[in-house]
């Protein structure tokens, strides 16, 4: 089987990022970007995914921490798009519900090549300690736009902010394993009628 693995480096004049991927990997996770409660969500990806994942990011955090998520979004979202390749064999849709206490929510990913985000998700608290709620959308729409898949992000029930988010990285973690998933009766074979995605 190819390695299905990814490095890729981002540099501009706000951010200078670089990561590693394992898409076949076993939930490994090293993190060094200072934002402590994204490095805690993207934990959960690699654990629940199964996906080795690097990361580092230097970012003009002294201002806020958009550029920075935002950034790294992107730049995994790139990583994801170089280490899928073909996407031959793979399964391609993945889906996940997950709870956790009172929360609930739902993810469903395509690995359509096109670009799109359905983003329901309403934190209670503006904050979850020095981390702006608002950010995950901005990471998740920088994933979408350089991953090149369709994704849906629905959170069915909560009350507690971070419930909320960990239950959305989470799924999202579930359903990035499911979709990449190489299918054995699928080998070799393009998951679309239409020959590409």
């Amino acid at each position: 089987m190819t390695e299905r693995t990814a490095s890729v480096a981002r540099n501009t004049l706000e951010t200078q990022i670089r990561i590693t991927i394992n898409l076949d990997g076993t939930g490994k996770a090293r993190f060094d970007t200072g934002i402590p409660f994204l490095e805690h969500m993207l934990d959960q990806v690699a654990r629940h995914g199964m996906i080795d994942l690097d990361i580092e990011c230097k970012g003009d955090r002294h201002i806020d921490d958009h550029h920075s998520v935002e950034d790294i979004g992107i730049t995994l979202g790139q990583a994801f798009a170089q280490a899928v390749g073909d996407k031959k064999g793979i399964r391609r849709y993945g889906h996940a519900y997950v709870p956790l206490d009172e929360a609930l929510s739902r993810v469903v990913i395509d690995f359509s090549g096109r670009p799109g985000l359905e983003h329901q998700v309403e934190y209670p608290r503006t904050n979850i300690g020095a981390f702006e709620t608002d950010l995950f959308y901005e990471f998740f729409q920088g994933f979408v736009n350089h991953a090149l898949v369709s994704l849906h992000v629905d959170n069915l029930k909560g009350r507690n902010s971070h419930h909320i988010a960990e239950t959305v990285f989470k799924a999202f973690g579930r359903a990035l394993r499911m979709a990449l998933e190489l299918d054995p009766r699928m080998a070799g074979i393009m998951p679309s009628t239409k020959g590409s995605l």
